[in-house]
């Protein structure tokens, strides 16, 4: 978010921030629908919640058109602000996940967390939420996961995802990667195999150049569109989003960057979040799993090191060749869905009803 400003924040006990100037409303008397309009829809066009060190949090948002927001957690406010803002929030009690609530004079507010769900056995279990589509709704938080791989989590780790209300996993890796590395799930927890390659020789073997590993990326993003084990996996993926309205829905692979780059990818156009935003969530990847690809490249020789960095990354060449196959093979997103995923119009238009606010 550009240029945002900062206010005061004060102990939680209290306001944590002074109130700030905001838009000026129209003097204008509106519509008894364009009011109606108004009460439903979510007037922010940006807004996080990011967790920092020493257990405070930085809350953010951009709400043109309104007076002020109010933030809550845990049933208390702890900050007020302007059309725009940025609070830091601290003295707050350990949960397993802190939610805000951004609260606008007008308008649907937003349910908010940390995108990046901290546990000890993942570094890039993320929510899929908390993007605003192109027509203003936004994607709930809470209901969709992303993952590597879960068979490092701890006792600890499977009773706080238990706690979060994750209730199906899927597992989009091969069977080889399955039987060296099983998933642990939380109790009760469904676990579905959605094996995206399922024995192709896509990423099986090890390229000799930096080039030839980048270009095995390029075709490997290619497959997960095209390829038929891939769009089984999918499918099986959406179908299972669709269908549970328990929700708790998690995919995975063993990074949580490439197969599950593109079924995160997907979903979120699916639901009309833009591009940039989708290939932003895609490379947050990079930032997520910094620290353990730099271990792993630290204890290789320089030149292979080279050519295994191109694997380790995600990069917009490789997302932007799964688009480009979506339009060669399919002619447009849409078609990807109908033809590609069997999701057609009615299906599309329930799933936007059960992930989206406002």
């Amino acid at each position: 978010m550009n240029a945002l400003t900062r206010v005061t924040t004060l102990p939680t006990a209290v306001l944590a921030a002074a109130l700030l100037t905001g838009l000026v409303a129209p003097t204008a008397a509106a519509h008894p629908h364009d009011r109606h309009r108004d009460e439903r829809r979510v007037p922010f066009t940006a807004a996080t919640v990011t967790e920092n060190t020493g257990g405070t949090y930085t809350v953010a948002w951009n709400a043109p058109g309104t007076r002020g927001v109010t933030v809550r957690t845990g049933g208390r406010t702890v900050a007020r602000g302007g059309a725009t803002g940025s609070v830091t929030v601290s003295g707050l009690a350990p949960t397993d996940r802190r939610w805000f609530d951004l609260v606008p004079d007008r308008g649907t507010p937003l349910h908010l967390a940390d995108r990046l769900i901290r546990l000890q056995g993942t570094v890039n279990f993320r929510d899929a939420g908390g993007y605003r589509t192109t027509d203003g709704h936004w994607v709930r938080m809470g209901e969709v996961y992303r993952s590597d791989s879960l068979d490092r989590l701890t006792d600890a780790d499977l009773a706080k995802l238990r706690r979060l209300g994750v209730r199906t996993v899927f597992d989009l890796r091969m069977e080889s990667e399955r039987t060296t590395a099983p998933d642990r799930v939380p109790a009760g927890a469904t676990h579905v195999v959605a094996d995206v390659l399922a024995g192709t020789g896509t990423f099986t073997s090890m390229p000799k150049s930096p080039a030839e590993a980048e270009a095995m990326m390029v075709e490997g993003n290619r497959f997960m569109v095209s390829g038929g084990t891939a769009r089984t996996a999918y499918t099986t993926v959406f179908d299972g989003i669709g269908t549970d309205r328990r929700r708790g829905v998690l995919f995975h692979c063993t990074a949580g960057k490439d197969r599950t780059g593109w079924s995160n990818a997907a979903l979120l156009t699916a639901l009309g979040v833009p591009e940039e935003t989708v290939m932003a969530d895609y490379l947050a990847s990079n930032t997520y799993r910094a620290a353990a690809n730099e271990a792993v490249l630290s204890h290789l020789p320089a030149a292979q090191a080279a050519v295994y960095k191109p694997l380790l990354d995600v990069r917009p060449a490789y997302l932007n060749a799964s688009f480009d196959e979506v339009e060669e093979e399919f002619g447009s997103f849409r078609g990807y869905l109908r033809k590609g995923l069997g999701i057609d119009e009615r299906e599309l238009k329930e799933l936007k009803k059960d992930l989206l606010v406002g």
